[in-house]
């Protein structure tokens, strides 16, 4: 599923492409996403130009002359700078065309993205008003991780997962710092230590970061707008690594579930 530096990739190839263009039309060949796109979203974006282009989360959001376009990747979503006259594929769903002759095509194969405009501004948006705030900005760190943990039984992975404590830290990226920061993805939140909160903190900013450097990480359906994968896979320590040593220590990574996703973790260095 493409996570917050998938997403960043996404939002880096594409805006170049697209800031200060004029939409020309929406082609929607299957409004059947996690939610149907509503039928009057073409009229809603024609002729429209596109101010700005950044991220909430997950979501990608176009600042429009009036109102937002979101859009979410979903579970295998990816996005194309492409000639408009390009013959769609199967799974080619939407069509953002521009007035250039470009177009920002939408593959999605399990139709769990999402494609809505909104009048409203993004933050007031029912999706995003309740969000946490961003791993890579100014307010996250370890004294509020230790703030919002106090008290919570959840597991450390847990925690750090939920999008209203902090965005964007999905399942790779929960793992790959959990590991950096000696933490047991199974702790409960609410009894590790401040001095720890900072280390985790800094991992997650540090995990996200490095993964953003090297566009993402491409398991399944995931690549850049280019076409081509992202190659942090390359650099994961534990996600998919059960039995093998660990790259800190050597010790065997092992494998649970929590909150119903695989966890990985190392048996020595995150007891």
């Amino acid at each position: 599923m493409p996570e917050l530096p998938e997403v960043e990739t996404s939002l880096r190839g594409i805006a170049p492409h697209l800031v200060g263009r004029r939409i020309a039309r929406l082609e929607v060949r299957d409004y059947r996403l996690r939610w149907p796109i509503p039928a009057d979203t073409a009229e809603c974006l024609a002729g429209q130009t596109i101010i700005a282009l950044r991220r909430r989360g997950k979501y990608l959001l176009f600042d429009l002359e009036e109102g937002v376009l979101l859009l979410h990747l979903g579970m295998s979503g990816s996005l194309r700078v492409l000639p408009a006259t390009t013959m769609p594929g199967l799974h080619d769903h939407v069509d953002l065309c521009l007035e250039d002759g470009q177009c920002l095509r939408f593959r999605d194969p399990r139709r769990f993205g999402m494609l809505q405009w909104t009048p409203r501004p993004a933050e007031a948006h029912p999706l995003l008003r309740d969000l946490g705030p961003e791993p890579l900005g100014p307010v996250f760190s370890g004294d509020y991780l230790y703030q919002r943990s106090r008290g919570r039984r959840a597991p450390i992975k847990t925690f750090i997962m939920d999008s209203h404590v902090v965005v964007g830290v999905g399942n790779i990226y929960a793992n790959e710092s959990l590991h950096l920061a000696r933490i047991h993805p199974n702790r409960a939140a609410g009894r590790i230590s401040r001095e720890r909160l900072d280390r985790l903190a800094g991992a997650i900013r540090s995990v996200l970061a490095d993964a953003i450097a090297q566009g993402g990480t491409s398991l399944r359906d995931f690549v850049q707008e280019d076409g081509n994968p992202g190659y942090f896979a390359q650099s994961l320590r534990v996600y998919g690594r059960t039995e093998q040593p660990c790259p800190s220590c050597g010790g065997p990574i092992r494998q649970c579930r929590i909150g119903q996703r695989s966890s990985f973790y190392c048996a020595v260095c995150q007891h």
